[in-house]
């Protein structure tokens, strides 16, 4: 299925006139993430840890930090109650450490995503009342948790809910304790990551210590280079707070302090020679598959281990047990996508949500599919078809499965409507956790899911996107273009590295790289693209052609020489050169 190539709109002519000490090109990067005004420009180009807004325009922030100073003051056992992917692990990290720094009595508490699933659940809750517990904090969870919010009260514990996750529709169904949740409040930022909302608590205790101004700032900072892994493991928007987040997080882990993060990165060979720089897309594709390794293949304890033991042995042998992990969730994610999507391929082609079940046969015996792999092997479907897509894998007791989308449909919003089928469920637009109340259910659940999908993306067009920040010609592409393009990273969610088009450009000589000759190389005038695997879609170009390209902008360095390159993303021959695309 060929790429549909989707120009973002272009920017007003006055715009670009407001901007013009910025260029063309830059200016329409800032029309494209909503930067319009000269002041978000500025702290978009600028900001720092300063600029991050004050954590108690949370309207329970102040209640709930004089509760946990009571309970820390009265020497009570807290318990931060985590979960098991690298947001959960990171902001139990992030909290626990701040905690125990003021001397309390805190320790965590992370579910079994198999044994326990997704959220509080009164069997530990009673484990902790008899353990004496008096104050449970959750992180990354908890606000679809009423009922067990009031079975802990019942037993005399205290619970405060900081959470990330969208809020239930009815009011009268959020839990009835202290909260702090942008999206339940009327906090400016309403895209924090799990681990953010745990910083902004940690830095709420923090400010509210006794602590000279310069040691409170050393322990935020402290604590910034989980917040940086977390936010962007959870892939949430990397504009605004989360954005600053990043940043400050990425100084602090390039500067390897912590030990286990510094074993980890060097297990996920980033940088063997120790010289090149950590940078978002590093945490999102080599670091936080590995911390979510954990929880999807046995427990997430492990990944939490790792970030907070300062012994460097100890580090070495978790990050590579986590590697091994990471290794053999990356095998049966494939099995079980080879299967999937078989079963797609079978008979489910004209849906417009997948919905595929585990068969009981997986190509690894009769047993179900495990559930910490169904999430990413939705995210394989959706990605592979352009269309969201649901895995659900039946187990004994429990049918539970994950979901992700697309932009055009909202998934969670979508699950809520069914929530008659389902025993818990959980997530936010783009990606969704659910476990079903039987195998009748299931049935019902699948065919009214895909009946909303249908009337919802009726006439849309189902064909995988790649998002052109602008059009433009190759003399406009400068060492000081380039230059400018880093000032825009970390990239990320909303913030997306930039992709250009230019159309027409002629070959003018061509290159296969690469042991087996998989890479290409072309010259359009003196400038050089390269397209990584891509040599056998371009086996028919040839010198003299004309093509249309997609690509990002770098800097090529070799031998002491630094030059402007193309990297490209996509590109097709001009057929003809009298049409337009």
């Amino acid at each position: 299925m060929q790429n549909k190539w989707q120009l973002k709109p272009k920017l007003s002519a006055e715009f670009a006139k407001q901007q013009i000490e910025y260029g063309k090109i830059i200016a329409q990067l800032f029309f494209n993430r909503g930067l319009i005004q000269k002041k978000d420009i500025k702290l978009f180009l600028n900001s720092s840890s300063a600029d991050l807004a004050d954590p108690f325009l949370f309207k329970d922030m102040a209640a709930a930090a004089d509760l946990t100073i009571k309970h820390i003051k009265a020497r009570e056992p807290i318990v931060v109650y985590g979960d098991y992917d690298a947001d959960g692990v990171t902001a139990a990290a992030v909290l626990t450490e701040i905690l125990n720094t003021f001397k309390a009595k805190a320790s965590v508490y992370i579910p079994g995503r198999i044994s326990e699933g997704y959220g509080l659940n009164k069997k530990a809750i009673e484990a902790f009342a008899k353990k004496a517990v008096k104050l449970i904090i959750t992180v990354d969870n908890g606000i679809r948790n009423k009922k067990e919010v009031v079975y802990a009260a019942s037993l005399g514990l205290d619970i405060i809910v900081t959470d990330h996750h969208e809020v239930p529709a009815s009011r009268d169904d959020w839990p009835d304790c202290l909260i702090i949740n942008p999206k339940a409040d009327d906090y400016p930022d309403k895209f924090l990551a799990g681990v953010g909302v745990a910083f902004k608590f940690a830095k709420a205790l923090i400010e509210r210590s006794k602590l000279d101004d310069n040691l409170k700032v050393k322990l935020e900072d402290k604590i910034l280079d989980l917040v940086a892994v977390g936010t962007v493991a959870d892939m949430v928007s990397l504009v605004g707070e989360n954005r600053i987040l990043v940043k400050a997080g990425l100084k602090i882990i390039n500067q390897r302090k912590r030990t286990g993060l510094d074993e980890l990165i060097k297990v996920s060979q980033i940088n063997s020679n120790g010289e090149r720089e950590i940078k978002a897309w590093n945490i999102g594709w080599q670091l936080a598959p590995r911390l979510n390794s954990a929880g999807r293949m046995d427990h997430a304890n492990t990944a939490y281990e790792l970030l907070i033991t300062k012994d460097k042995t100890e580090a070495r042998e978790i990050a590579q047990k986590l590697n091994e992990k990471n290794q053999a969730r990356q095998k049966i994610t494939e099995e079980i996508f080879a299967v999937a999507q078989k079963m797609v391929e079978g008979k489910m082609l004209d849906d417009k949500i997948l919905v595929v079940v585990c068969p009981g046969k997986d190509g690894r015996g009769n047993r179900p599919w495990p559930e910490g792999v169904m999430g990413l092997v939705a995210g394989r479907l959706c990605e592979a078809y352009s269309r969201p897509a649901l895995v659900i894998t039946k187990f004994d007791k429990e049918i539970k499965g994950s979901g992700r989308s697309i932009e055009e449909f909202n998934i969670i919003r979508a699950v809520e409507q069914l929530s008659q089928h389902l025993k818990k469920f959980g997530g936010h637009a783009a990606a969704c956790g659910l476990t079903l109340k039987s195998r009748e259910d299931l049935g019902e659940f699948s065919k009214k899911i895909k009946a909303m999908a249908a009337k919802e993306l009726a006439g849309a067009e189902l064909a995988p996107k790649i998002l052109i920040e602008a059009e433009i010609s190759t003399a406009e592409i400068t060492s000081e273009l380039v230059e400018t393009l880093a000032e825009f990273e970390p990239f990320g969610e909303e913030n997306d590295r930039p992709k250009f088009l230019s159309r027409g450009l002629k070959i003018m000589d061509k290159v296969n790289m690469g042991a087996n000759a998989q890479h290409i190389k072309f010259r359009f005038g003196n400038l050089w693209a390269v397209g990584f695997c891509q040599a056998e879609n371009c086996k028919n170009f040839k010198i003299g052609d004309q093509v249309d390209a997609v690509y990002y902008l770098e800097f090529n360095e070799f031998n002491g020489r630094r030059s402007v390159q193309m990297k490209i993303v996509d590109i097709r021959k001009v057929l003809n050169l009298n049409l337009k695309m």
